[in-house]
C-alpha cells in the first residue's frame, strides 16, 4: 500500500516473479505454478500486490520482482504507518542504478523538528 498503491486502489495488474530463480518466466510455466497471494507489511486488508497469482515456491528472504511499476509508484507512495518510502531503481538490460535513495526514519521526522536537524 505504501510503495505501489495501484493494485490495491484499482486492481492494476503487475507481473510478479522471483528475482533469482531457476524457473524462467513463460506463460506455460507460470500456469503450472501454485497460486499465491503477494501482500505487504501494512496491517490493512487492501495491502496486496497480487491475489491468487501463479508463482513458483519462494522462501522468506527471497526477492520478488514487480514489473512495470511505472512512474506512478513514487508519485502515489506514502509514509502511512510511519514507513519510509522505498528507493527507486532504474533498470536497463542487465544494468541498474539508484535514482532516488531509500528514505530513512530521520527523513520522516525532520519536518517535525524545530531546526530540521
Amino acid at each position: 500500500m505504501n510503495d505501489l498503491l495501484r493494485p490495491s486502489m484499482y486492481g492494476a495488474f503487475h507481473r510478479i516473479w522471483p528475482a533469482r530463480t531457476h524457473v524462467p518466466f513463460t506463460a506455460d510455466e507460470s500456469e503450472d505454478a501454485p497460486p499465491a497471494d503477494v501482500v505487504g507489511p501494512v496491517c490493512e486488508s487492501g495491502d496486496f500486490l497480487a491475489r491468487e497469482r501463479p508463482l513458483p515456491e519462494v522462501e522468506e528472504g527471497d526477492l520478488l520482482a514487480v514489473f512495470a511499476a511505472g512512474a506512478y509508484g513514487m508519485t502515489m507512495a506514502s509514509n502511512y504507518n510511519a514507513r519510509p518510502r522505498a528507493p527507486e531503481l532504474m533498470v536497463e538490460g542487465s544494468s541498474w542504478r539508484v535514482v532516488r535513495r531509500r528514505e530513512t526514519y530521520e527523513d520522516l521526522v525532520a519536518p517535525e523538528l524545530e531546526d530540521g536537524k
